[in-house]
């Protein structure tokens, strides 16, 4: 006679299975990450497409340049958005037809500035949060027919399960950099990133150096970056600056013109939270820039204007609200003292298009 099993034996059978499939699911999926994980290639050169108005820059007319330099957030962050990363609810944009509608207010925005040059991060192409709609393409298209451009990946990571009720899937993201002068030459610098597991977090992290000819045989270079946000290895952040610091002085020593412009995810006025009226102790992601760093021949521009002061990012932990978002500026320049600044701003426009804010720059050569 067959021997009865218990209930209670049945039930720990069950469990342990549950258990083991869990454990051989989650190291499969380790498994990928660690299997699928590429930085992409250092030193990489760049497409260049588009057809420029000007074949060269004139530094003799003592003409004022615009440019205008924009973190778009991947066309998710209406003032209605917020995210996980920044604590708060979402980890995807709210739909297809909401990228894409946002995407092209954004390039109207943009088109609405008429600048020279304009240097634009994270821009998305085949990624899961904003439900593989080709920004990349449609800026591209936009601007075609009036400015050279190219565009480096930043990122390209592997599919994150997280958060798990809402994965934020695969990321693929980078930098636009447009000119009406033609660019001739583009090249893709990686940036030294954390190892371990948050290297999955952080992603990859780059900065383009662009080359436009200029009427006295020198170049305007024109560097447009995007540091790291979320690491947990402060030395990371001076080693990024180390190696920016050096490109921008080895052009320099060849007599060339320098503006590196972007997403530096570091307070850039040194103490926004005072400034902008909302505390920023809560949120470590963003530490005072290191002025030390600074070379003699370099000048950090944050646009500020003490009497209307105007932040170029929030925290998303929450929808756009003045009162209680964090709000800093981490977007500017690193320019070279051959160029003049004439101006260095931030356009207001109450986050309606992304987390950060358009920046302006008006210069002269010197």
């Amino acid at each position: 006679m067959k021997k009865r099993v218990s209930p209670a034996i049945v039930v720990l059978r069950i469990i342990l299975t549950l258990i083991l499939i869990l454990v051989f699911v989650f190291g499969a999926y380790a498994a990928y990450l660690f299997i699928d994980y590429h930085r992409i290639e250092d030193n990489q050169v760049l497409d260049i497409s588009g057809t420029g108005m000007e074949g060269e820059v004139d530094v003799s007319s003592g003409k004022t340049y615009h440019l205008t330099d924009w973190n778009i957030g991947f066309a998710a962050y209406t003032d209605q958005f917020s995210f996980f990363m920044d604590g708060g609810k979402y980890s995807r944009a709210f739909s297809e037809e909401d990228t894409v509608s946002n995407m092209n207010a954004i390039i109207n925005e943009l088109k609405a500035q008429e600048s020279d040059f304009y240097l634009i991060q994270e821009v998305d192409f085949g990624s899961t949060r904003s439900y593989n709609v080709d920004e990349r393409a449609m800026m591209e298209e936009a601007f075609s027919d009036s400015y050279t451009s190219t565009f480096g990946v930043n990122y390209d990571s592997s599919y994150l399960f997280y958060p798990p009720t809402s994965p934020i899937g695969a990321s693929k993201s980078g930098l636009i950099t447009l000119s009406s002068a033609d660019i001739y030459d583009s090249v893709r610098r990686s940036f030294p990133i954390q190892t371990g597991f948050a290297k999955f977090l952080d992603l990859d992290r780059c900065y383009t150096v662009n080359r436009i000819l200029c009427s006295d045989g020198h170049d305007l270079v024109l560097i447009n970056l995007h540091a790291s946000a979320y690491t947990t290895d402060d030395t990371i952040v001076r080693q990024q600056l180390a190696m920016l610091m050096e490109t921008i002085e080895e052009e320099y020593a060849e007599g060339n013109y320098v503006i590196a412009g972007g997403d530096f995810n570091m307070d850039l006025l040194g103490n926004s939270g005072f400034i902008f009226g909302v505390s920023g102790a809560d949120y470590s992601w963003a530490q005072p820039f290191p002025e030390d760093m600074l070379p003699d021949n370099v000048q950090l521009y944050a646009p500020y204007d003490p009497m209307f002061p105007v932040p170029s990012c929030r925290n998303a932990d929450s929808p756009w609200n003045p009162e209680t978002n964090f709000q800093i500026t981490i977007d500017g320049f690193l320019i070279t003292d051959n160029i003049e600044v004439v101006n260095c701003e931030v356009t207001d426009q109450q986050f309606a298009y992304s987390d950060h804010q358009m920046v302006q720059l008006m210069f002269k050569f010197k």
